[in-house]
């Protein structure tokens, strides 16, 4: 059974205090970074709008005006994640960086990412597929394609190893069972067989175990970044 963890948050939820200066923006932001608290602390069926208003120290009228319902919200919070994901696996590598390497890269990036936020790797790995089980899907129709294009702007073929399918579905179960027995802020460990299983569908065997082993790390220091 997945743990989830307490966010510590001390606020009331019976009297939110609501700054004067807060923004649309910021509301929505807030309200979104409540549901992932909330949800590490009590899982999705468990939160309510009280819950989640209390953490976004807002009112239960500016929720409603952000969203329509607690699912409407979550979606929202589940998109919200794969975007900041996505842009940081832009981030991790350069256009001059070959495919097997920029994978590398974009992987220990996303991994630091979700063990420096663990209510994150929570939500991703837990509660979004127990409440819409179809996320699992787009997760894959996120990342395969992605992948593909890396080898495909290289003019490289691609060497199918393993199905890039199956690869994914083991990657999600490493990340899941590392959430779940609450050893999310250690996601790091499973850098190597993370990228192994990245890059093998496309870059083949030998190029896998290649990143694998240079994203091994070296006297307690990631080395994913040579």
């Amino acid at each position: 059974m997945q743990k989830h963890q307490s966010s510590g948050s001390g606020s009331s939820v019976l009297s939110p205090t609501v700054p004067a200066d807060i923004g649309e923006t910021t509301q929505r932001q807030r309200i979104i970074e409540a549901m992932i608290d909330s949800c590490a602390a009590k899982t999705y069926a468990a939160t309510t709008i009280t819950d989640i208003v209390g953490r976004a120290r807002i009112s239960r009228t500016t929720f409603y005006k952000r969203f329509g319902d607690k699912r409407a919200c979550f979606t929202a919070t589940v998109d919200f994640c794969l975007d900041e994901l996505q842009e940081i696996a832009r981030e991790a590598h350069s256009q001059t960086d070959e495919p097997p390497q920029a994978v590398r890269r974009a992987t220990a990036a996303i991994l630091a990412q979700m063990a420096a936020r663990p209510a994150m790797a929570q939500l991703l790995t837990g509660d979004a597929v127990s409440v819409d089980p179809g996320v699992v899907v787009r997760y894959r129709k996120i990342l395969i394609p992605a992948l593909e294009g890396l080898w495909e702007s290289a003019g490289l073929p691609t060497n199918s190893y393993i199905d890039p399918g199956l690869a994914f579905s083991r990657a999600q179960l490493l990340v899941f069972n590392q959430t779940a027995a609450g050893r999310s802020d250690d996601l790091q460990v499973l850098l190597p067989d993370i990228v192994y299983l990245a890059v093998a569908p496309f870059g083949g065997h030998e190029e896998a175990l290649a990143q694998a082993r240079l994203a091994r790390p070296a006297n307690g220091e990631p080395a994913a970044g040579r």
